[in-house]
């Protein structure tokens, strides 16, 4: 195998290994955002931060080979698995971001039920919708 093409494989196995951990821990996010463990979720930011920023520059060290050498057997394989796992990733940071989203909206909703907000919502014994429940909590005392 060529040296430039055996440094090509390098990389793009080091890629692969990234994006492998990253799926992990997008994974591993998924589950924090379920538990709402917000700790959790402040270091696999930083830990997101830090695979990005090496996938990121593996490649941009990859974007200097020629685009011929992405047609050799030995390294069509692994670019394959590459686009891949980058679809798997987006994908679940898709998911990630819908479900933080959505626990975003349940605090903000509780949290306006709470104290009170003139636009929130709560619902009566039947399950009707009943607005501006402020009058409801103003005379509580807790």
């Amino acid at each position: 195998m060529d040296k430039t093409v055996e440094l090509c494989v390098q990389q793009l196995t080091a890629q692969i290994t990234s994006l492998e951990a990253l799926t992990q821990l997008l994974d591993e996010e998924l589950d924090a955002l379920s538990a709402r463990n917000g700790e959790g979720l402040k270091d696999i930011a930083r830990q997101k931060i830090t695979f990005l920023n090496s996938i990121q520059k593996t490649d941009k060290d990859l974007s200097t080979y020629p685009k011929e050498l992405f047609q050799n057997p030995d390294v069509m394989p692994l670019t394959e698995q590459i686009e891949l796992l980058l679809i798997k990733c987006k994908n679940k940071n898709e998911v990630n971001a819908k479900a933080a989203h959505l626990a975003h909206m349940t605090v903000r909703e509780l949290k306006e039920i709470l104290i009170g907000r003139p636009m929130s919502t709560t619902y009566t014994e039947e399950g009707n919708v009943v607005e501006n429940v402020g009058e409801i909590v103003k005379n509580l005392k807790a």
